[in-house]
This record gives C-alpha cells, sequence and structure tokens, in this order.
C-alpha cells in the first residue's frame, strides 16, 4: 500500500515517523520539492473519518487534507514545519493556544461522523466488561458513577459540534502557515463540553490533581461552558479511556478520574 500511495501521488519517502499507535505516517516530498505526510491509517474505529474531518476544518487550526482515498483511508496531508508539539512550551502557554484553538474546530457537524451518543452507549456496554478484566482495578461505585453520568449527558446534549476526541498537546504541533495545528483527529459530533477532556488529562501539561483542576478550571472558565457538563465528561470519559490493549488499568487515567470524579 505503500509503494502505490508512493507511484500514485510520486512521492520521495522518508523514514516514518515514531510513536504513532493507530496508523503508518512518513514524511514525503512531492516532485515539486513540497513537503508533505503520507499517513495510512490501521483499520480503526475511531479513526474511521479522520479524512472527512480534516476535510471540514479546511485547514482552519488543523492541518490540512491535501488528497485521499477512501478504500485504503491513505492520506496526504500538509506537513507541519518546524513540527514542535505543544507539549514542549511552558503549560499556560499551552492552554493559551488551546483557548484559541477549539472554538476553531468545534464546526457544526452531524453525519458521517459517529455521534457522541452513540459512543457513549458503546462506552457504558464495554466498561464492565473492561473492568472485569482488569481485574476490578477500581470500586464499582466510581464504575457504576461513569456509567450513569455517561448516560444522563448523551440525553441532553447541547448543539453538536465536530470533537477532536485525542487533542492531546502532543497532538498539535507548530507550524509555518498558522502558529499552530492540530493533527490526529479521533472525531465525534456532539457538545462542546465534551471537548476539553482530553486536554484537562493531557499529562504532557503535568500530572497531578492541582495541574489537572487549573486546566479544567482554565478551559470552563474562559471557553464559557458548563462545568459540571465538561467535569462530568471529563470523569467518564477519561475512565472509559482508561485501559491498555492488553486490558490493563492505566494508572494515569484512574488518578485524573477520580480526581474529576466531584
Amino acid at each position: 500500500m505503500l509503494a502505490r500511495c508512493a507511484q500514485k501521488w510520486s512521492l520521495r519517502l522518508g523514514p516514518p515517523y515514531r510513536g504513532g499507535a493507530v496508523g503508518y505516517a512518513v514524511p514525503a516530498v512531492r516532485p515539486d520539492g513540497s513537503t508533505v505526510v503520507l499517513k495510512i491509517p490501521y483499520p480503526d474505529r475511531e479513526s474511521r473519518y479522520e479524512a472527512a474531518a480534516l476535510a471540514c476544518w479546511a485547514g482552519d487550526g488543523a492541518v490540512r487534507l491535501l488528497d485521499h482515498i477512501p478504500a485504503t483511508q491513505a492520506m496526504l496531508i500538509e506537513r507541519c514545519i518546524p513540527g514542535q508539539p505543544l507539549s514542549t512550551v511552558d503549560p499556560k502557554e499551552a492552554l493559551d493556544v488551546f483557548v484559541g484553538l477549539l472554538p476553531r474546530l468545534w464546526k457544526p457537524a452531524g453525519a458521517p461522523f459517529t455521534s457522541l451518543a452513540a459512543e457513549a452507549e458503546r462506552w457504558c456496554a464495554e466498561l464492565p466488561g473492561e473492568w472485569a478484566t482488569a481485574g476490578r482495578p477500581y470500586e464499582r461505585a466510581l464504575l457504576d458513577a461513569a456509567v450513569q453520568t455517561l448516560r444522563e449527558l448523551s440525553a441532553s446534549q447541547g448543539e453538536p459540534v465536530l470533537l477532536h476526541q485525542d487533542l492531546h498537546a502532543d497532538n498539535v504541533l507548530r507550524a509555518t502557515r498558522q502558529p499552530w495545528l492540530a493533527i490526529d483527529p479521533k472525531p465525534l459530533a456532539g457538545e462542546r463540553e465534551f471537548g476539553i477532556a482530553p486536554i484537562v488529562r493531557s499529562s504532557e501539561l503535568g500530572h497531578g490533581r492541582a495541574a489537572v483542576r487549573y486546566r479544567f478550571d482554565r478551559l470552563t472558565a474562559e471557553l464559557g461552558l458548563d462545568r459540571e457538563r465538561a467535569r462530568g465528561w471529563t470523569f467518564a470519559q477519561t475512565l472509559a479511556w482508561g485501559f491498555d490493549g492488553d486490558g490493563r488499568v492505566l494508572p494515569g487515567h484512574l488518578a485524573v478520574a477520580r480526581w474529576m470524579s466531584s
């Protein structure tokens, strides 16, 4: 597939980027000398509409989608230069960037994106089994509170917008066209209050109760969000995303979920 993409777009490929969990990404050069990124996602439910999300944003706060092969989901996308991740700057400065970036990404959204309500329903169905498989690593009351919170919030949402549910500080890169651009969306359509969850738990910006609550307080206040709804989404989704690929609980996620549980 890599060879076919390189031939289709006449690319000269460099060494692949390291660290990606759900796709193969490699810098490339086109015949005119311009630099791009070729990304081939692994089959993954959460990344299914990545190309559609990039197309919806049309370069406003996110990397541009330059071309796309729907059958394989292979994408030719804008390369961020110099590409420094937001996690490398002062945490307070990083929050300034997020406050400016999020409203630009919150475009009105519906089909084809998975709805936040549908994703919350799936978390409610799967979370008890994951918890049991992991050896019941925390009290049942915390699990039950997350499931109840997901059900209540998903049934009473505000206007649906396009959400980047993995918008942590390593998924925003310094660029030339705009100062900072988001990459690697796992898109959903749902209310704005959900959108700060990955930033609040972004350990790249500091891990600890005080750091987590500071990010939560700043984002909700400066973006004008309903604090209780934002707290509930952050708590519940962090717990739902709190297991690794081998069925073990992620201690950092569990800690954040506890700090945001009330």
